[in-house]
């Protein structure tokens, strides 16, 4: 099927989006955006590179990304993770297209940011991302395209902050385990507890 084909499909499989839908997107992060961020210690990035597309998820404390005062950029630490590097590499090998989604535990609303991202490698701006006793090597800035509050309607159907779909870890293996047995390895001995512990050594 070729593009306008599949076009021509969603056209008459789905009705105009609503005025206000298509209104609310900004080319700025709105003081109410700005507080949306500045309680999130959770947001997810997406990013396209050479090699095709990655998403990716990112936290810290509340606030742990900040926005610029005139709401046309924002700022995001990079923390230590498993250095496959996934968005970074994107952002230097391509156009540096991202799309956030921040989320606060207990609110269904989203906020969505869409823009270009940088790399920035900068030791006194690091200085003032320092968290969990480490500084970033490198922070994202994001120059802002679009932002917007997304509808609640997809959380709510999960229910992600309730509890009705909530699983007891113990109803999975480790994450080791689990690594281990698609790579044929021998599995390992450390509990669940001492995984999480060895963790939260590494924030």
């Amino acid at each position: 099927m070729t593009h306008d084909a599949m076009q021509d499909q969603l056209d008459r499989l789905y009705r105009p989006a609503h005025a206000m839908a298509v209104a609310k997107s900004l080319d700025r992060i709105d003081p109410h955006g700005r507080r949306f961020i500045e309680l999130s210690p959770f947001v997810v990035i997406g990013s396209v590179g050479a090699t095709g597309v990655d998403v990716s998820p990112r936290g810290g404390g509340s606030g742990f990304v900040r926005v610029a005062e005139d709401g046309l950029s924002l700022l995001m630490p990079d923390r230590p993770g498993n250095n496959r590097l996934d968005t970074l590499k994107n952002i230097a090998s391509g156009a540096g297209e991202v799309g956030l989604m921040f989320m606060i535990p207990g609110v269904d609303d989203i906020y969505r940011v869409n823009g270009t991202a940088t790399l920035v490698v900068d030791e006194t701006l690091a200085a003032g991302f320092e968290e969990f006793g480490k500084v970033p090597k490198a922070i994202l800035r994001v120059a802002v395209r679009e932002a917007f509050l997304h509808c609640p309607k997809a959380l709510m159907r999960a229910d992600l902050w309730g509890d009705s779909h909530r699983v007891d870890r113990a109803t999975l293996p480790t994450l080791s385990e689990m690594v281990s047995d698609q790579l044929s390895l021998a599995r390992p001995t450390a509990t669940q507890a001492e995984e999480v512990a060895g963790l939260r050594k590494t924030l």
